[in-house]
């Protein structure tokens, strides 16, 4: 469980209940919702592309050039694209394979994993595999091997699917690139500045990096906020501790912040030496100086109370998804944040929790925004 970044181990009849429900609402309210599975599975059915990502998918599992990697490819390319797709999620047992993998395997006892391919459990979580900037994509590169092989799929999506294929999607962030970058860690604030978490799972290099090919192309993006969180599992990614959820109002998880509400915040702009660094240290300063606000309503996870905000944050209260301008979706669990939400003017609409919320993201991180209307 650990090894695949769970605390918690989800009743799956009911997290698919639950997750079935919550697209349900985003339908209800004229969000075009599209599922990764079959998105790949339309990609993979051209045979050549199918054989390339089974490579891929396969070497980056730990198998090259040996007999266990040509019985897994063997394997999974006789399968159906859907089914194929399904299976490298779900993981490949080694009952599965049967006596030709104990053939392969020299020291079986050695590994006691059920697993010769491991699942992908943490792929309800599409928000972390890449984020559309702009007209642009960040490709993930996951910190954790648990999710390393999750960015292939959205990588091959935007290549390669007809919904994207006709267009050249430029990449501010590849999956191949040396630094550590994760979606759930990026929020894109307005049409020309984005902010970016610096945590356990984005490396400040990364956001240098980012910046660096936002400012160079004719991105529009102009500003990168960086903003230092704590680096642990219950904050792991900026969009767990803040979230926008109007142009001017901000839900935040007040423990980020140090006494006096300080905090470790630097601006980043273009200049023609490269990039040009401010150190901050007041979040509701730099939301008013970069987004152009005469005021910033902050909204605290639990009401900042001692007891609810922390148990809260630990359900993701603060993980809300913003559908449009002072709407979001949350989990119903969160019922101290949800109420203040709405006390701030907010709409609310909220979704079944008991098993999702164990695998530690909510709403937004359970969703990748590929297109939103210019409100």
């Amino acid at each position: 469980m650990h090894s695949l970044l769970f605390d918690d181990i989800p009743y799956l009849p009911e997290a698919q209940k639950e997750h079935d429900k919550f697209a349900e609402v985003l339908r209800r309210n004229n969000v075009k919702v599209l599922y990764l599975d079959e998105l790949i599975a339309e990609v993979l059915k051209d045979k050549k592309l199918k054989n390339t990502f089974l490579d891929q998918i396969i070497m980056d599992s730990g198998f090259k050039g040996e007999a266990t990697y040509d019985t897994l490819k063997s394997y999974l390319y006789n399968l159906a694209p859907s089914k194929m797709v399904s299976v490298i999620m779900e993981g490949v047992r080694k009952e599965t394979l049967g006596d030709t993998l104990k053939n392969l395997r020299s020291f079986p006892e050695v590994d006691s994993t059920p697993f010769i391919m491991a699942p992908m459990p943490n792929l309800y979580f599409t928000r972390d595999l890449a984020s559309i900037i702009g007209e642009g994509a960040s490709i993930s590169n996951m910190t954790f091997k648990a999710r390393r092989r999750e960015t292939l799929f959205i990588e091959y999506i935007l290549a390669n699917h007809p919904f994207f294929s006709e267009y050249t999607v430029p990449l501010w962030h590849r999956r191949g690139d040396i630094t550590r970058i994760e979606g759930g860690d990026v929020l894109v604030l307005n049409e020309h500045v984005v902010a970016v978490g610096i945590s356990q799972r984005t490396s400040v290099e990364a956001i240098e990096s980012l910046a660096n090919r936002l400012f160079k192309s004719d991105s529009g993006y102009d500003t990168v906020v960086a903003i230092k969180i704590p680096n642990n599992h219950a904050m792991m990614h900026l969009d767990t501790v803040f979230t926008m959820v109007n142009y001017d109002q901000f839900t935040v998880y007040p423990d980020i912040m140090q006494k006096h509400q300080k905090m470790d915040i630097w601006t980043l702009h273009s200049s023609p030496e490269g990039i040009r660094y401010k150190k901050h240290s007041n979040l509701q300063q730099v939301l008013k100086e970069t987004l152009g606000l005469n005021e910033v309503d902050l909204i605290y996870t639990g009401n900042g109370d001692p007891i609810a905000a922390p148990r809260e944050q630990w359900n993701d209260g603060s993980n809300t998804l913003t559908i449009a301008p002072g709407e979001v979706v949350t989990y119903n669990r969160n019922y101290v944040s949800n109420k203040l939400l709405r006390e701030h003017g907010i709409k609310v609409h909220e979704i079944p929790s008991s098993e999702l919320s164990r695998g530690r993201g909510g709403p937004r991180c359970m969703s990748m925004p590929l297109l939103r209307d210019d409100l």
